[in-house]
């Protein structure tokens, strides 16, 4: 019997349009599924290639135990391994973000190169091949310039969502964009309880005014008013598409939606967040592209500037939530942007959402919870519970 019998137990008691029972949002033994099988089995966003702007550029993404750093490579490639030494397994690059002509583990200094290939490896025995030693690669796509990863030997089907998320943000050119604020912000609850909350805008009218002053709450699980006059507009830029909502049993979301109340970004005042435009736009435009995948991105794409979101677990109760916002490579800060202006909207967002998140989980954490039904207007919320399930239940079966 697998060790994780528990957990399809857990899995068989799913209700439609309900939320999960209890034990898989705070149990340990859902937290180990979580992190060592089920998102194993998937692709996570993980970066820009803003983020990796750069050769010897380097980025390190974390599940649990498991350490990815992806590079920039001297020929402009950007590439996952595993951050850990061929030789005695130490973890080769200890800080977050940063650059380096080469990686070199600090334990014995074996060096290799950015394209994972060892180097050197000092007093070894005469028929060490340094050409079997290189680093380990991480499976990585690049969608558009969001990077993915899969930390599994079998990553799945990513074509369409490739195609379908490509299709529409190449027109921002992420490789002409920098990342100029992250936010590394811890939330007290479970990474699915994190993701359900950024699926819905049921709370959005008590609990986000800043952010609704801009963005309103049609799009985001509630139906958005078909605006004739904006489609030509976009037709006219370039940028006019049909939703795309988890089409097909695939796991991406793409919309454009009008902002609110004559904003013309997602800023806290919806004024321009930098001078500088970046993609087709020439002057500033009233609408915004969001896209979100499953199971832990979502990102808006606005004429002067784009912010990310990802999410890792840490623990059965904290959860990463990593923000970034990325600006035009030639934007000066202190004279097209402010770095406080700029993340305003979002860091406050985050903050609200936090609270919310975190007072979820203690109260699913307490003997009287009860799975309870989704509003209609959870519909993107159901959306995820059912793809988590569903990943689930596919990498259980796999290892039985």
């Amino acid at each position: 019997m697998s060790r994780f019998a528990p957990i399809a137990d857990l899995l068989a008691q799913d209700r439609k349009g309900h939320t999960l029972p209890r034990e898989l949002y705070v149990s340990e033994d859902a937290f180990e599924f979580d992190t060592q099988v089920m998102l194993k089995s998937v692709w996570l966003y993980a970066c820009t290639v803003a983020h990796v702007k750069n050769p010897g550029d380097f980025f390190v993404f974390e599940l649990a135990q498991n350490s990815v750093v992806i590079v920039r490579g001297r020929d402009m490639q950007v590439r996952a391994f595993w951050n850990s030494c061929r030789h005695r397994g130490a973890k080769i690059c200890l800080e977050q973000r940063g650059r380096a002509p080469r990686l070199m583990c600090p334990y014995h200094q074996w060096t290799y190169g950015l394209d994972g290939q060892l180097l050197a490896a000092r007093s070894m025995a005469e028929d060490f091949d340094k050409a079997d030693h290189g680093l380990s690669p991480v499976a990585l796509e690049n969608v558009g310039g969001l990077i993915f990863i899969c930390l599994g030997d079998n990553p799945p089907p990513i074509d369409r969502v490739k195609a379908d998320i490509s299709e529409q943000i190449s027109v921002y050119d992420l490789e002409k964009l920098k990342v100029v604020v992250q936010d590394n912000y811890i939330e007290d609850a479970n990474w699915k309880l994190v993701m359900e909350n950024n699926r819905e805008c049921y709370h959005c009218d008590v609990g986000h005014p800043e952010l609704i002053s801009v963005l309103g709450t049609t799009g985001f699980g509630k139906d958005a008013p078909d605006n004739a006059a904006k489609h030509e507009e976009w037709k006219a830029l370039g940028i006019d598409h049909d939703l795309i909502e988890f089409p097909d049993g695939w796991w991406h979301r793409v919309a454009r939606l009008a902002l609110a109340n004559g904003a013309v970004t997602q800023s806290i005042d919806g004024k321009l967040a930098c001078q500088k435009l970046i993609g087709p736009f020439t002057a500033p435009e009233t609408s915004s592209l969001s896209v979100w995948t499953q199971p832990n991105s979502w990102h808006h794409f606005c004429c002067d500037h784009v912010v990310t979101f990802s999410l890792t677990p840490i623990s059965p109760d904290k959860t990463l939530l990593r923000t970034s916002w990325l600006v035009h490579e030639d934007a000066v800060e202190g004279v097209d942007y402010d770095p406080d202006h700029l993340a305003a909207l979002w860091r406050k967002t985050n903050e609200q959402d936090g609270h919310f998140s975190a007072i979820n989980h203690r109260g699913i954490a307490s003997d009287g919870y009860i799975q309870g039904p989704y509003a209609v207007e959870e519909k993107l919320v159901d959306d995820f519970k059912s793809f988590y399930v569903s990943r689930a239940t596919a990498a259980l079966e796999k290892i039985s």
